[in-house]
């Protein structure tokens, strides 16, 4: 019969051996999320290239023309939103976007700026609540598998704060995914809006014609270019997340796999080391069996 240390190191096995097996099944199904999270990264990459070709263009062929969502303004008020994700077990994932966040807030706080934050992800609003930050909106259910229409409420949440002035910039926070072993943390400011960068000096590639008018186009083709550049940005989020969140499973599984070998060995030393005890007691009372 085993004894209770053995007992006890078998119990172990058997806990460690059942927590691999979860982190064996997340990491199989985060692998299988990166794919289609990368798929949705590059279907994306050619309207958001067109869409910045078009407003690079306009941006250089009309020249002096000016929009509320292109000017910038004394900043009194900045805007703080802080893309994590809802769900843990990702490693550094949110640790290091949300680091990045809190550091710009206190420079901000340094300099006596005004903040408003706003939150996507249950991970960065339970940080900054617990340290009593006020937030003043938080989105869920959003970055594990974002759609257009997730971009397009958080882009009208924050045009309605940038258009009545209660913020005079907003900056994103969120994840840029590089590879499946690397994913960048960044700061991007979406508001007011910056024109792409030109590759010719600033010529414009093709001359438009504006019906109804420069002005009328760009009032509709802003609002969409943030929620492309949003939606950019959460799918981007979102394949960093299931990245990191693989890259942190299948260490805990190699992690599990070790230790199970490890007591393994301490159970089957255990295990000798009674049977060794065994054989001597049987052979001291054989002996003494013999003497008497």
């Amino acid at each position: 019969m085993a004894s209770a240390e053995v007992r006890q190191i078998r119990r172990r096995i058997k806990s460690v051996e059942s927590t691999m097996k979860i982190t064996r099944a997340m990491e199989l199904i985060a692998t299988s999320r990166i794919a289609k999270a990368r798929v949705r990264v590059a279907e994306n990459q050619p309207y958001t290239n067109k869409m910045n070709e078009v407003i690079r263009n306009l941006g250089a062929g009309t020249g002096s023309i000016s929009h509320p969502l292109l000017e910038s303004r004394p900043v009194k008020t900045a805007g703080i939103v802080v893309v994590s994700s809802d769900r843990g077990l990702a490693g550094g994932y949110n640790s290091s976007v949300i680091r990045m966040a809190e550091h710009r807030i206190l420079d901000l706080r340094e300099h006596g700026t005004d903040m408003r934050l706003y939150t996507v992800g249950e991970k960065a609003k339970a940080y900054f609540a617990y340290r009593n930050f006020e937030i003043e909106h938080a989105w869920l259910g959003v970055t594990d598998t974002p759609g257009y229409g997730d971009a397009r409420m958080i882009g009208n949440a924050l045009l309605e704060e940038y258009e009545t002035e209660r913020v005079d910039s907003f900056e994103v926070f969120t994840t840029r995914y590089v590879s499946a072993l690397t994913q960048k943390p960044v700061q991007w400011q979406v508001l007011p809006i910056e024109p792409p960068p030109s590759d010719d000096g600033g010529e414009a590639s093709v001359a438009y014609t504006f019906e109804p008018s420069a002005e009328a186009i760009l009032a509709r083709l802003l609002p969409r270019y943030l929620e492309g550049t949003i939606f950019g940005m959460l799918l981007e989020a979102s394949a960093s997340e299931h990245a990191a969140r693989r890259r942190a499973m299948k260490a805990a599984t190699e992690n599990a796999e070790e230790l199970v070998r490890l007591l393994t060995r301490e159970a089957n030393q255990a295990r000798q080391a009674e049977i060794t005890t065994e054989i001597s007691e049987i052979v001291g009372g054989a002996e003494a069996l013999a003497g008497g």
